[in-house]
């Protein structure tokens, strides 16, 4: 679980920094310096992405900022499905955003979980089977 979501994450990074152009398109008005910002984003993703696949103690701290992020870039989401934005490959299609806003929360749990910050729901499995 814990590469697949580093593919995910690393393949958004190198979109972020191969066409921040078409991202420009999602990101919320309020956000100041938006280029920059998702050349960062980009950035991010990718060295978080390592961290979260190594045997360092960086795992942890990948996994919270992974799913930190995840929360901070609904909006964009948001926007990009209520705006109706079209965007190349992806495109302006409810058959997308739906499934997509609705499985945030789930990479949400998923960075947390494959970065061992939570064990839920395999923990409480457990404790019942005693």
């Amino acid at each position: 679980m814990r590469w697949v979501l580093a593919a995910f994450y690393s393949a958004a990074g190198i979109a972020h920094l191969w066409v921040p152009e078409t991202l420009l398109l999602i990101t919320p008005a309020w956000v100041p310096f938006p280029r920059e910002v998702i050349l960062a984003t980009g950035v991010f993703e990718i060295a978080a992405s390592v961290a979260l696949v190594s045997r360092s103690g960086l795992r942890w701290w990948a996994g919270l900022a992974m799913a930190l992020y995840a929360l901070c870039v609904w909006p964009a989401n948001i926007k990009h499905a209520l705006d109706g934005i079209e965007m190349p490959v992806i495109g302006n299609s409810w058959w997308y955003h739906g499934p997509r806003l609705a499985f945030q929360p789930v990479i949400i749990w998923w960075a947390l979980f494959c970065a061992g910050v939570i064990d839920w729901p395999w923990r409480i499995a457990k404790r019942a089977s005693r």
